[in-house]
């Protein structure tokens, strides 16, 4: 009498189909996935200086300027502003953590110059917001 295949057995037959149904495909698949067309390496010059959309979206991104410039001339409570986090640099160095203080100033001094940098792009934005009504939004 023919007796059922264990459980041991028909795992290893099941795996045994799946591995010769991969093999059999696999290389199908690969040989598809290859792009028909040649990447672009070049892209066409530009034909405008893009002042119509500059001035498409002067309002929204002087707001977000007003915003972030605000944040980080915040208070000591306000979260992520850079009066908290000398707060934190004096705070690192009172205990003695210099690691600490190191990463957390060298934090700051970035954060200090994001606000110049943030400033000089309010002040630019003003002249381009000038511009831009002074030429029908980009469109003269």
């Amino acid at each position: 009498m023919d007796q059922p295949l264990s459980n041991r057995r028909r795992v290893a037959a099941a795996a045994l189909a799946a591995t010769a149904v991969l093999t059999v495909t696999a290389p199908s698949a690969f040989a598809d996935s290859t792009p028909s067309k040649a990447p672009r390496t070049t892209a066409e010059a530009p034909t405008t200086d893009g002042a119509k959309g500059v001035c498409k979206r002067a309002p929204k991104v002087a707001a977000r300027l007003e915003r972030s410039l605000g944040r980080l001339n915040g208070g000591v409570h306000t979260v992520g502003s850079v009066a908290r986090l000398q707060e934190r640099v004096d705070n690192a160095k009172k205990e003695g953590h210099t690691a600490v203080e190191t990463y957390l100033n060298d934090k700051l001094t970035y954060r200090r110059g994001l606000v110049t940098t943030l400033q000089q792009r309010q002040k630019d934005l003003k002249d381009v917001a000038t511009w831009c009504e002074a030429n029908r939004n980009g469109t003269k």
